[in-house]
């Protein structure tokens, strides 16, 4: 066992956790009080962020182990959990790359980040072209049609 701390919290008008729409959503993320705002400098020279953060509204008994159906739709394969990015995942984290928009003292302003206000953040980390795949990115065709809407 270990522990982790947040290091930041995320602040948006999206109070409750939904699937789809999330293009349009802006928020700020703020550094918590005890880490230094000099952890920040020169952020501002990146355009894009890797935010992982803590899914702390999902309930333990809604925690998935197995596959499920994505979105619970019977249509769609029953996929595991890690073949996936649901939220009710085992060690509840998400992971999503955001346009860094500005920084402002210990506010982060970005664009593209899919968690509900007061979501706490785990980590940030500067998106480097040297880290992004090479060639082609392969997935299922279902995959497509569950994010048709979701920015």
């Amino acid at each position: 066992m270990f522990t982790i701390r947040p290091i930041a919290r995320v602040y948006n008008e999206r109070k409750r956790v939904e699937d789809d729409n999330w293009g349009e959503v802006s928020s700020v993320i703020e550094l918590e009080q005890d880490f230094e705002e000099e952890s920040l400098n020169e952020i501002e020279t990146f355009s894009h962020l890797e935010v992982i953060f803590y899914f702390d509204q999902v309930k333990d008994e809604k925690i998935q182990y197995g596959a499920r159906h994505p979105r619970n739709n019977q249509a769609l394969p029953k996929v595991g959990i890690f073949a996936q990015r649901g939220k009710n995942r085992p060690n509840k984290l998400g992971l999503t790359t955001v346009r860094l928009i500005k920084k402002e003292g210990r506010k982060l302003y970005v664009e593209g980040l899919d968690a509900i206000d007061g979501t706490p953040v785990i980590d940030l980390k500067p998106v480097f072209k040297e880290f992004l795949p090479k060639g082609d990115i392969k997935q299922p065709d279902w995959v497509s049609e569950i994010m048709d809407k979701y920015w």
